[in-house]
């Protein structure tokens, strides 16, 4: 992603009050949780969404970008740089337009510094294997992409994509979150970045695979029928606890993990 040509100013109204937070305070902010105590073999997820006030994760175009502002991709680039993986499912990966797994210069020699890859793998889930093998997605991609995938997956689509990324199985009809963890483990990615979408979310809310969940209220209101953050599989309750809260402009950047 190109770098920004300037930060926004954000606000920490919640614990100890703060103005203007720069990146390296927002990075402080946020921190590595699957670095700094997580339990080795379960890599801390970290969902990040948007929603607008009246509970849409997308605006009038069906995309949650429109939606966005500049505080939330300022917390959205600090979290990628944060993180050893970003984990998304496949269709947000279609129908958000993602590009490569690429961080800024800044970024990329921030995790430099910290012995981190210049850049986080890409993780994609998929049952279907609905992926194109000559996306830039694949061939700009600057580290090997993970597809996490089921037995029961076309074996011809797998055969493509195994050519440009790493095709691996979280069970054997339905991806089964705590294979997909087991995975992440086996790789050593311990601060994983959830992306979405919805559904996907919701499958691992569901199953208790959520640490922590950072959502930016977007000071819009849109009506329409657009999706909530996570929406689908349900399970238990999950309690959890404000971290904080951050105010950037009208949007609130709120964080929350695991009580």
């Amino acid at each position: 992603m190109p770098a920004r040509a300037t930060h926004p100013r954000i606000d920490r109204l919640w614990p100890d009050p703060a103005a203007r937070l720069g990146v390296t305070a927002l990075a402080e902010a946020y921190g590595r949780p699957g670095r700094d105590g997580a339990a080795a073999d379960r890599p801390w997820i970290r969902a990040n969404m948007v929603s607008t006030i009246d509970g849409s994760a997308t605006g009038a175009d069906a995309r949650s970008g429109s939606i966005s502002s500049a505080g939330d991709r300022a917390v959205f680039d600090v979290l990628r740089r944060l993180c050893d993986a970003v984990l998304v499912a496949a269709g947000t990966v279609r129908d958000e337009g993602y590009a490569a797994m690429r961080v800024d210069d800044a970024s990329a020699a921030w995790r430099r510094r910290a012995g981190l890859t210049d850049h986080p793998v890409f993780v994609i889930a998929t049952k279907s294997l609905d992926l194109d093998p000559q996306s830039p997605v694949f061939t700009d991609a600057p580290v090997r992409p993970i597809i996490v995938t089921v037995a029961s997956a076309p074996a011809r689509r797998r055969a493509a994509l195994a050519e440009v990324a790493d095709v691996v199985n979280a069970g054997e009809h339905e991806l089964e979150p705590a294979k997909l963890r087991a995975i992440l483990a086996d790789r050593g990615l311990a601060d994983v970045l959830c992306e979405g979408g919805p559904s996907f979310l919701a499958t691992l809310i569901a199953a208790g695979a959520i640490d922590e969940q950072c959502l930016t209220v977007s000071g819009q209101l849109v009506a329409g029928d657009g999706p909530r953050i996570a929406h689908g599989a349900a399970g238990s309750a999950h309690a959890m606890r404000l971290a904080h809260v951050l105010r950037a402009g009208d949007d609130l950047l709120l964080r929350y993990v695991r009580a």
